[in-house]
């Protein structure tokens, strides 16, 4: 039986936190997820990345197991007056140990109420071609816009397309 999972909102980024997410993010990294960074990721480099997510604007969640960070996703805020309906979803992660539990599902359900709470209408994401997060965005309602070839570089060298998508709220 799986342990139970709790999504909790983060306001400060105490000591603990930080470390789990640091090194949720090299293990997600390590695992060849494309969300930024390129294997091998330090531990420095990790932490500074979150240092400086809670900020203005953005909401980060993330998804407990017995005590343990086992996912996290992020909404991003438009801060441009032309932007005010709109809203960013980033960094959607889930632990290669974790993963096809309904941890990101979760997460991303989780997300959805705080955007309309913040008179966001619309939602924006994209994620690496071919990934199976594709199959988790579309059964969530997102519609795919397009796809940009040669986004993103692998840690092998491989230049990946990433596919945008959007969702109506």
């Amino acid at each position: 039986m799986k342990a139970d999972i709790t999504i909790m909102e983060v306001e400060r980024l105490e000591a603990e936190v930080l470390k789990q997410l640091t090194q949720l993010l090299i293990r997600v990294v390590e695992d060849g997820a494309s969300v930024g960074f390129l294997s091998p990721l330090s531990e420095a480099e990790a932490a500074a990345y979150w240092r400086d997510v809670v900020s203005p604007g953005v909401t980060l969640w993330v998804a407990l197991q017995n005590g343990a960070i086992v996912g996290t996703v992020q909404l991003q805020l438009a801060m441009k007056p032309n932007g005010n309906h709109r809203a960013e979803v980033a960094k959607l992660m889930v632990d290669p140990a974790c993963r096809r539990g309904g941890i990101g599902r979760r997460l991303m359900l989780h997300l959805e109420p705080k955007a309309r709470e913040e008179g966001r209408t619309l939602l924006v994401l994209d994620t690496r071609e071919g990934d199976p997060s594709n199959d988790l965005y579309r059964s969530l309602g997102y519609i795919q816009a397009g796809v940009i070839p040669d986004f993103a570089m692998s840690s092998d060298g491989k230049l990946d397309g990433t596919v945008l998508y959007y969702k109506r709220l």
